[in-house]
């Protein structure tokens, strides 16, 4: 069975991703609205150029929600509102250009490394994600939830099962699995397996997250591959990685339709 294969693009390079996307028959990842000066900014007119330009694309289109500064769950009824205010807008812009999922970073504190705070993240992400959920299948929207600093995979496995909502699903990132995980790396597959819809694919040099290609850095990415298409739901794959070149490199590991 084919891989569904999407491309990690923004605006600087959307049309060379949107050219190798209908040459494979592949989809796209849409970057541009994670940014928080487009959400203050010309979006409207963005998602109607969108509109025109993802046409041609043969394959699936999904979205990154904003992360940067992100805090969902926080203590901080403030914080928290701006989370909710940012996730929604996102998930409305998602609505408009037919985008099937949207990625969502958990963003726990991986340095605060004890029980009370991990028991008060959980219990108000309980509070924040299931509103998020229903709020998306409002709009017809699938929620993925990936791993950032997260150090073992229940912290959003044991989050996701709790809520246990139909539209708020798992996102493995597996170069930060990799880089910031402190179990096995086969664990983030085991304990995830039933909710993973999504996966960020990329390589890395061990220390840094850096997006590279497949053929560089220290990850076997064919067995990465294997791990990816044993899962019992066969997820969306996404090339997270920041150059065209990169891009087209990794996709002789991935198995294309013809």
């Amino acid at each position: 069975m084919a891989d569904q294969v999407l491309l990690s693009t923004g605006e600087r390079n959307l049309e060379a991703c949107i050219k190798l996307a209908v040459q494979h028959g592949l989809g796209i990842e849409l970057m541009t609205f994670a940014m928080p000066n487009v959400l203050d900014g010309d979006w409207q007119n963005i998602v109607r150029r969108y509109q025109s330009q993802l046409k041609p694309v043969p394959g699936p289109i999904a979205m990154h929600g904003p992360f940067m500064d992100m805090a969902p769950g926080s203590p901080d009824a403030r914080i928290n509102q701006v989370c909710v205010e940012r996730y929604q807008h996102a998930l409305r812009i998602a609505a408009e250009l037919e985008v099937h999922l949207v990625v969502f970073h958990a963003n726990f504190i991986a340095s605060i490394h004890n029980i009370e705070y991990r028991q008060g993240w959980h219990q108000r992400n309980v509070e924040f994600w299931g509103p998020i959920a229903e709020y998306a299948k409002e709009q017809g929207v699938m929620v993925a939830v990936e791993n950032m600093w997260e150090f073992d995979p229940d912290i959003i496995g044991d989050l996701l099962k709790q809520i246990n909502h139909p539209n708020l699903r798992a996102c493995l990132d597996v170069g930060h699995a990799h880089l910031f995980g402190e179990v096995p790396f086969e664990e983030w597959f085991t304990s995830l397996k039933d909710l993973i819809v999504h996966t960020h694919m990329n390589n890395n040099d061990g220390k840094i997250d850096i997006h590279m290609g497949f053929q560089y850095g220290v990850m076997d990415m064919h067995k990465v591959l294997d791990a990816v298409r044993a899962l019992p739901h066969k997820p969306t794959i996404t090339l997270e990685m920041d150059e065209v070149d990169f891009l087209e490199g990794s996709l002789p590991f991935m198995k294309l339709g013809t």
